[in-house]
């Protein structure tokens, strides 16, 4: 029996792969009854996202396992198993418990530390459950690996540090305002990145959102989005004065606001400060703005300077992470291990008991004299000597099968007690 993982990510197989081999979540039960059919398959889940297409199962026997998961990944998506077989990898054992907790955790995730992924695990897990596709070992599994995920967002600080662009801008915003409750935000133009942007300060509880751009229409449409209002480029440096933070984004090839109106504006708010982030290429405002009092000007380089820092701490925090997942591995290998012994200590038990038993009738045949307190008297005796003589052996076996070399403690006494698998 081994628990394995096969699959793809966005770490072997580009974009294009990836989305061939997709299940939609609607899909999911229907692809899980697929892999009942085979019969080496003892419990099985499958995971679907945008990055990977990975299935887990505990299975009889791995290579059989894998050449019909490949072959039904092939036959499901209609493509030849020389399409995508170079992408998979198989995993098994300790490996494969070992990149579920990752995935789960985030540390196998493009994006380190970001927090969809555990709420696409469990929602896999949880189709998964419905349709009893698991049993006691996947489980087991994936319950650890749900508290080791939450253990790696408590006890480290991997998910703290901003690394986007637009998450990055918040966290300067921050650090210039404090709480950004109640600020004026201005959208100059309607690009995809300044969106993002304005999303992230909402979520931050922003007062109002005011949209510029030369296409009013695509102004409005944009300001409906965010319940904010719609105005004409042309109208946008006077509105400025009462707006505390700039996201300008507008494709203009040259720049539309120079150091000279930046300071008319600052003149305007008494020198209130304003937080201006231009992610245009090429830039829309002159970097000589930097100058002035009170105006924090940052573009693309700065923000990806704050980004790449960022990463390194995150980076810092998953090596932490690392070693307490390497913890939790050993916890259910040992805890896998111990399933192991179980079967053997039972007919280890089964077959001295029947020892004691057939010898304790042929002696108690002999002895018709006694009484019936003292037969019972006897096979009391009996029990209570085979059970202090295989305390200390079945202890022994029980923390060694534990162990790396486990198994052969397990082997060596069903041979030397010929005990026989089923």
């Amino acid at each position: 029996m081994d628990i394995i993982v096969l699959g793809l990510s966005h770490k072997t197989a580009p974009l294009e792969l990836r989305e061939k081999l997709h299940i939609p979540e609607s899909d999911l039960p229907d692809a899980l009854e697929g892999l009942g059919a085979c019969g080496q398959i003892l419990e099985r889940m499958m995971l679907s996202t945008c990055n990977r297409v990975e299935t887990y199962a505990v299975v009889d026997e791995v290579e059989g396992t894998r050449r019909f998961l490949v072959e039904y990944l092939a036959e499901r998506n209609k493509l030849s198993p020389e399409d995508f077989e170079s992408s998979l990898y198989l995993l098994t054992a300790d490996h494969a418990v070992r990149h579920i907790f990752r995935v789960a955790s985030s540390l196998d995730a493009m994006v380190v530390g970001e927090s969809q992924i555990l709420g696409q695990v469990k929602a896999a897990y949880g189709t998964a459950l419905e349709r009893d596709a698991t049993g006691l070992i996947l489980n087991n599994l994936m319950e650890r690996a749900f508290r080791v995920a939450k253990r790696v967002r408590t006890e480290t600080e991997i998910a703290t540090s901003a690394v986007s662009v637009s998450s990055a801008a918040i966290e300067l915003a921050k650090k210039i305002f404090g709480d950004l409750k109640g600020r004026a935000v201005m959208l100059i133009g309607a690009g995809k990145m300044s969106e993002l942007s304005a999303k992230h300060l909402l979520a931050e509880g922003v007062g109002s959102v005011i949209v510029a751009n030369r296409n009013i229409t695509r102004a409005v449409e944009l300001a409906e989005r965010f319940s904010g209002r719609a105005v004409h480029y042309d109208a946008a440096r006077a509105e400025m004065v009462r707006t505390d933070i700039i996201i300008s984004s507008t494709g203009a090839p040259h720049q539309i606001l120079s150091k000279t109106d930046l300071q008319e504006i600052i003149l305007q708010r008494r020198n209130r400060p304003i937080f201006v982030i231009d992610i245009a290429v090429p830039r829309d405002i002159d970097p000589a703005a930097n100058e002035i009092d009170n105006v924090y000007l940052y573009d693309l380089d700065d923000l990806q300077g704050v980004v790449q820092a960022n990463l390194r701490e995150r980076q810092r925090e998953a090596d932490r992470a690392e070693v307490l997942i390497d913890r939790e591995v050993a916890q259910f290998t040992h805890w896998l291990e111990s399933l192991k012994v179980i079967p053997t200590i039972i007919a280890m038990r089964r077959k001295v008991e029947s020892i004691r038993e057939e010898e304790l009738e042929r002696v108690l045949a002999k002895l018709q004299d006694l009484s019936p307190e003292e037969r019972q008297a006897i096979s009391l005796l009996t029990s209570s000597i085979v059970n202090k003589i295989l305390h200390d052996p079945m202890t022994e076996l029980k923390r060694q099968s534990a162990l790396r070399d486990g198994h052969l403690y397990v082997s060596v006494l069903r041979r030397l007690f010929a005990i026989r698998d089923d």
